[in-house]
């Protein structure tokens, strides 16, 4: 497989053992944060060992540095791939300019990829799935919330920063391509178990009971559930939802649904 600007496999200087590195030595992205120059610092510690490889000389690799100790924000987990695609920049001795904006034009772009797969996707699905199974009594509930997803991010971190440095700048194409086809997944997965949860521990029910003569009508067993069984913990659900995109803060909402369980408890 060759760069798209034509380099040969068998002229790349780093090897799976550099890009292994480069992959746990991202993992202290943020050790430097500060609001000078974000994760600067950070990004140029995981790529030290690499770019000292693939810079000529030591004036190339001091303006390598300096470089890349510039401003830098990106989502951590895709911290792996910039550097790879960097480090091939580096490693072809391109045009600085390019390779400065091509950080600058990625930083947002995958910065968005990483927080709706990673914050907005998986953390909430394995999240749920491990409190069910906490509030079941399973004592492996947190472990599946840690093991699903640090499994992921360590598949990402020292996957994505191999793909990056292989295919250079044609990595972007096809790790745009492939991400919306995770997007799409992961998104029906997040329906499927908030469905889930809704119906299993979402409790809202009505204590409403008609006595005509000897006959008994609950209206919560014997109607609403016949007729749709669990729409009721759906449409408050929903209440919430719109709520929010109505700007009222989660903790109110929290709050409220507190105070409302236990004023409606006292009539049931």
């Amino acid at each position: 497989m060759a760069f798209n600007n034509g380099t040969d496999v068998a002229e790349r200087k780093l090897t799976n053992k550099d890009l292994n590195r480069m992959a746990w030595r991202s993992f202290f992205l943020q050790a430097s944060f500060n609001y000078e120059r974000m994760q600067g610092g950070g990004f140029l510690f995981g790529m030290l060992p690499a770019l000292k490889k693939v810079c000529t000389t030591k004036e190339k690799f001091s303006a390598a540095m300096k470089r890349h100790l510039e401003f830098f924000n990106i989502n951590p987990y895709f911290a792996s791939f910039m550097m790879g695609l960097v480090l091939a920049l580096e490693e072809k001795e391109e045009d600085p300019n390019l390779i400065r904006s091509t950080k600058i034009a990625l930083m947002g772009p995958l910065g968005g990829i990483g927080d709706v797969l990673f914050h907005f996707s998986l953390l909430p699905i394995a999240a749920s799935i491990g409190a069910s199974l906490s509030m079941e009594g399973n004592v492996l509930g947190p472990f599946v919330l840690l093991i699903v997803f640090n499994v992921c991010q360590f598949l990402v971190r020292f996957n994505l920063g191999k793909y990056s440095y292989k295919l250079g700048l044609g990595a972007i194409d096809k790790l745009t391509t492939g991400t919306k086809d995770i997007e799409k997944a992961m998104s029906i997965l997040g329906i499927f178990v908030s469905g889930g949860l809704i119906a299993s521990y979402v409790r809202l029910s009505l204590p409403f009971i008609f006595k005509m003569g000897e006959k008994v009508l609950n209206i919560q067993t014997d109607v609403i559930d016949k007729l749709c069984p669990n729409i009721l913990p759906l449409m408050y659900t929903f209440l919430m939802f719109w709520m929010l995109n109505k700007k009222y803060k989660p903790i109110t909402l929290i709050l409220t649904t507190i105070g409302i369980g236990l004023i409606l408890g006292l009539f049931s």
